[in-house]
């Protein structure tokens, strides 16, 4: 039987470490590899094209919720599930609307991080036992009704990543090398993306994206 491959991405060694001990004795599955932040997670998910990509919401360089677009977009295939200190449904469904299948808090029983990874390997959703069951539901159904036209819906999915990163103080040359294009591409991008928005500047875009929920400074201090 082929082992569900796993990359664990938590800038905790002691984290990964805790997870490896609980995936180790599993017949099912095993780990593929580890990262300590955002972009070694990326990097990795690239190179060894995990089953399930475990994300800490919160690391240094990216956060999860930043690359889990990018991932999905590098390995289509691979179910990703968010580790998490944080029950706020806001970032339950940022997380799942990112494209996420799992959403795991860190104090939860290690066995919610074993039926999350088995859940996300069917293509199934998976929430922490703590967390209000109602909330998947509420966001399938919000899914299907047509979405409020605002400014951030009106971006791409690639103007999204750039104003995440854009808001996150990465420089054109940062955001091109992490998203594989040339530095004139990204230019071009924001400027899409302060023309839709009607900012300018990146305390703008920084304003903004409080505003709207895509950017809580709390969720830092994970």
């Amino acid at each position: 039987m082929k082992k569900i491959q796993i990359l664990i991405a938590d800038d905790h060694s002691v984290v990964r470490k805790g997870i490896c001990q609980i995936i180790d004795v599993q017949a099912d599955m095993e780990v593929a590899g580890e990262a300590k932040d955002g972009v070694e997670a990326l990097k990795k998910a690239r190179r060894l094209t995990p089953d399930i990509v475990l994300l800490d919401i919160a690391m240094p360089n990216l956060s999860g919720l930043e690359i889990i677009s990018m991932i999905k977009e590098a390995v289509p295939r691979a179910g990703v599930v968010i580790l998490s200190m944080h029950a706020k449904e806001s970032y339950v469904h940022q997380a799942l609307n990112s494209g996420a299948l799992g959403y795991v808090l860190k104090a939860s029983h290690g066995s919610d991080i074993l039926n999350a990874i088995r859940s996300a390997h069917k293509g199934e959703y998976f929430l922490s036992s703590k967390i209000k069951a109602d909330v998947i539901d509420s966001y399938l159904k919000n899914k299907k009704k047509e979405p409020i036209v605002r400014g951030y819906d009106l971006l791409s999915e690639r103007e999204q990543q750039i104003f995440r990163l854009v808001v996150e103080g990465k420089s054109t040359k940062e955001i091109a090398d992490l998203l594989f294009v040339s530095p004139k591409t990204i230019e071009k991008h924001r400027s899409n993306v302060m023309n839709k928005l009607g900012v300018h500047g990146r305390l703008e875009l920084l304003k903004y994206a409080i505003k709207i929920g895509v950017v809580d400074p709390a969720l830092w201090e994970d």
